[in-house]
């Protein structure tokens, strides 16, 4: 992935980041994304899309959301929702929701993902942020 920040705001912070990638793998193709992040107080709003541009077949192209809406009572602790969105050309749409718990500790930030509450396919997913 390659891409650029645009990024301002006063009451409302805003960074705008478009991203061109390419893939190589069982699927090949361009992939074009964009990374939203709002923030309004202690809220914040932070998604992803992207759409894989497949050079195999069209059946392939590929479009995927990640959203998560924070609320963030401390500067190193938020908690909120999430949603995933996965959408194959022609198949059924597929939403995954979910809520979220994260902390902050110095450089590194924990954030876990519980999805899919009260549905038989729930799943936990938990990433690990770095930041220098």
């Amino acid at each position: 992935w390659a891409g650029y920040n645009f990024y301002g705001g006063k009451k409302v912070e805003y960074t705008l980041t478009p991203m061109l990638g390419g893939v190589i793998g069982n699927s090949n193709g361009i992939a074009a994304g964009l990374e939203i992040d709002l923030t309004f107080k202690k809220f914040n709003l932070w998604s992803e899309s992207e759409y894989l541009y497949s050079l195999d077949d069209v059946d392939y192209n590929f479009m995927y959301n990640w959203t998560d809406v924070t609320y963030s009572p401390k500067e190193w602790w938020w908690f909120g929702i999430s949603g995933q969105r996965t959408r194959l050309v022609e198949t059924d749409l597929e939403i995954n929701r979910g809520l979220i718990l994260g902390i902050a500790v110095k450089s590194f930030e924990f954030t876990g993902y519980l999805y899919n509450i009260g549905f038989d396919k729930k799943y936990f997913l938990l990433t690990a942020t770095y930041n220098f």
